[in-house]
């Protein structure tokens, strides 16, 4: 099984630096694997330039998608930081 989420980049900036960082150390405190996926471009969520080279702009739709044991909560994790802006607001 897999699990899937389509999240929308809430905040102005946008991902840069720190909400990529953000993005990057929360997948890392999983041992399941994350992918984010945005047009064609599909990057590994627990490295943060990858996450950075996607360059979401604000109200852009991301794909979420994990995979292992601890996928739930994962997404459910990095769905939340989606949710909260990433405190930048």
């Amino acid at each position: 099984f897999m699990t899937e989420k389509i999240l929308t980049v809430r905040n102005r900036a946008g991902i840069h630096a720190r909400p990529a960082a953000l993005i990057a150390q929360t997948a890392n405190k999983f041992a399941c694997e994350v992918t984010m996926i945005k047009d064609d471009a599909e990057v590994n969520a627990k490295s943060i330039m990858g996450v950075i080279t996607m360059a979401a702009a604000y109200n852009t739709n991301i794909t979420l998608r994990t995979d292992g044991a601890d996928e739930v909560q994962c997404a459910d994790a990095i769905a939340q930081l989606f949710d909260k802006k990433f405190e930048e607001e």
